[in-house]
């Protein structure tokens, strides 16, 4: 008999304490970050600083923009928001009291400093940066909750699934026998390609390429995979099509390309098929990666029809 009382007294305990605590403490939601570390809150942030352009861009796509109080000193994509770098005095972030500054792993790295004196005066800093396609989903559920956005993160997983699925429909109309083989250059003076698990080779292989340097090695947790010279040229006569992303991580040119001493002998440069991709194309995790894929596609597969690789 006791134990019956017991058993209906602790569950009504429970909720009185429920209705007791604050709402905020009662939804209090967390995601964990690109360093691991685990981020705990209790309502969606409303003042964000953007660290990384592919950070606002998604937060745009999300639906924000007036909550987006200032932007990285090299992101135009808000004229008018204050411009701010992560070397800056951490008493200018201060200043225009951000709830939330959003940054990448490398800044955590290098400025540890800035971010020990925004979260000791009570700023959320969060990293945020997947290196693979299967973070790049994660990355946008992580934004949306962060922001309140979470439907609008759903939907927007759901579009780029439905626009990926038509390009790759439209690569049905390629002959196995007729895929490209292909290496993709990520800093062309250290002969370095993409890792095997990147977005980019993501892009590279959505596009129906085929990866010649697939037994790349991964350099520590980042995008980028050792190879060397060697090693392309012991591949020369199988690269059909040498793809390299251009700009600032990679400023490169085709003619450096093509006169690399000893690159005449890969067949790509023998048949004139090397080619430059945007760097934001084809690195960045928003939905411009489509447009990444898209391109790549039309440069492996010119012979063979389009349709699919226009965003939808």
């Amino acid at each position: 008999m006791q134990t019956r009382h017991l058993v209906t007294i602790i569950p009504c305990f429970l909720l009185l304490l429920l209705l007791l605590l604050p709402a905020s403490q009662v939804f209090a939601t967390s995601i964990m970050d690109s360093d691991k570390r685990t981020v705990v809150f209790s309502q969606p942030f409303k003042r964000i600083i953007s660290l990384y352009p592919a950070h606002t861009t998604n937060l745009m796509e999300l639906g924000l923009n007036r909550e987006i109080i200032a932007c990285g000193l090299n992101d135009n994509q808000l004229p008018g928001r204050p411009k701010i770098h992560f070397s800056d005095d951490p008493e200018r972030l201060l200043a225009l009291k951000p709830d939330l500054v959003l940054i990448r792993p490398m800044i955590h790295r290098g400025y540890p400093t800035l971010v020990r004196i925004l979260e000791k005066n009570n700023v959320r800093v969060v990293s945020l940066q997947p290196t693979t396609k299967a973070e790049l989903f994660d990355y946008w559920n992580a934004l949306g909750r962060l922001t309140g956005r979470e439907q609008e993160a759903t939907a927007m997983i759901a579009t780029f699934n439905k626009r990926l699925a038509a390009i790759r429909t439209s690569l049905q109309s390629v002959p196995q026998d007729k895929r490209k083989r292909v290496y993709f250059e990520a800093i062309h003076r250290q002969m370095k390609t993409f890792a095997p698990t990147s977005i980019a080779m993501f892009v590279l292989e959505s596009a129906g390429g085929i990866n010649v340097a697939a037994d790349a090695k991964q350099v520590r947790e980042t995008n980028i995979a050792a190879y060397g010279k060697e090693r392309i040229l012991a591949k020369a006569d199988h690269i059909d099509l040498y793809l390299a992303q251009s700009g600032r991580m990679n400023p490169v040119s085709v003619d450096n390309i093509i006169k690399e001493p000893g690159f005449a002998a890969i067949k790509a440069v023998r048949e004139n098929q090397v080619f430059l991709v945007d760097e934001n194309m084809v690195s960045r995790p928003t939905m411009g990666l489509l447009d990444g894929i898209a391109f790549v596609r039309s440069l492996l597969y010119p012979d063979y029809g389009q349709e699919g690789i226009a965003r939808l």
